[in-house]
């Protein structure tokens, strides 16, 4: 890489400028094959939602496809078949980074936090996230979410870090959670803030040194990130194959040049995502609802 790309890539990200579309699937998988950090599991197949149960045979195969690519698989639930993910994980000598999924319902609140301190105490966890999003979506208030990651630091062994997963902004809003957390686990999402392609980089580097400045020396751990590759533009940011490839392969870049913890949004395309995102939300995968890699 000369000199000048060097330094474009430190601003901006790579000069794309010229290269074609092989040129680009070419990169791409060259960066893929490379690995990841993390990676976000994609649980539910075409015609699955959220309240499906899962099953060991679907999890298993769609681990297989895209455990050679990461050193760590990021799930969202402890409930429903989704408490088979981080064990399955481990079989492929995977770490974890868990997460109870928390919303209005109790009931349901009660099941995750008692799935998560399970799969702790049983050695499935590296890293167990109490939540995704709460404040973000105003399901929980703080006083509530902080009873609950009091109760998981508690419950399980103390060389487990216990974090919360938020948008990065949320920590500097909320002092009193980012001081309960072991680990800052932001997401920095500058699609869903209408950046263009072009700035996006330098735009997340903003939103990680927000949290990073909330921290107070704690680590930061980027645990969404992503890129649709098709659907409706949101101010500038547009949707499209090339952009996703653009983003995907500066921000691996950049985890892996300034050493920062990623999770990447996401593995493989699920269409129920269309009603809480609107036509762009069937899009974030690396992989298409087929299971085959898209670029």
């Amino acid at each position: 890489m000369s000199y000048r790309i060097e330094k474009q890539f430190s601003l901006r990200g790579i000069d794309y400028s010229g290269k074609t579309d092989k040129e680009l699937s070419d990169l791409f998988h060259k960066v893929l094959e490379s690995g990841m950090h993390g990676l976000c599991y994609s649980a539910y197949e075409e015609g699955q939602k959220p309240g499906d149960i899962l099953t060991e045979a679907q999890v298993k195969k769609r681990m297989k496809i895209i455990a050679p690519y990461t050193k760590w698989i990021r799930s969202f639930s402890c409930i429903e078949g989704n408490e088979l993910i981080p064990k399955i994980a481990k079989e492929y000598g995977l770490k974890t980074l868990v997460g109870a999924w928390l919303g209005k319902d109790e009931s349901l609140n009660e099941k995750e936090i008692e799935g998560l301190i399970d799969l702790a105490n049983q050695g499935y966890v590296d890293i167990a996230a109490v939540g995704n999003e709460v404040l973000y979506r105003n399901d929980l208030k703080e006083e509530e979410l902080l009873g609950f990651i009091h109760r998981v630091k508690k419950a399980i062994p103390k060389n487990i870090q216990v974090g919360y997963v938020d948008a990065y902004y949320e920590f500097t809003e909320h002092p009193r959670i980012t001081e309960a957390c072991d680990v800052i686990l932001a997401n920095c999402y500058p699609f869903w803030e209408g950046c263009d392609l072009d700035y996006s980089l330098l735009y997340m580097k903003q939103m990680f040194n927000q949290a990073l400045n909330a921290a107070n020396g704690k680590k930061v751990i980027v645990t969404e990130t992503g890129w649709p590759s098709e659907g409706s533009n949101l101010q500038a940011a547009h949707p499209s194959k090339e952009n996703a490839i653009k983003y995907f392969i500066n921000s691996q870049k950049w985890s892996k040049e300034d050493d920062i913890d990623m999770f990447y949004f996401t593995s493989f395309d699920e269409s129920w995502k269309i009603g809480d995102e609107g036509d762009v939300g069937a899009h974030w995968g690396l992989w298409n609802k087929e299971e085959n890699i898209k670029y």
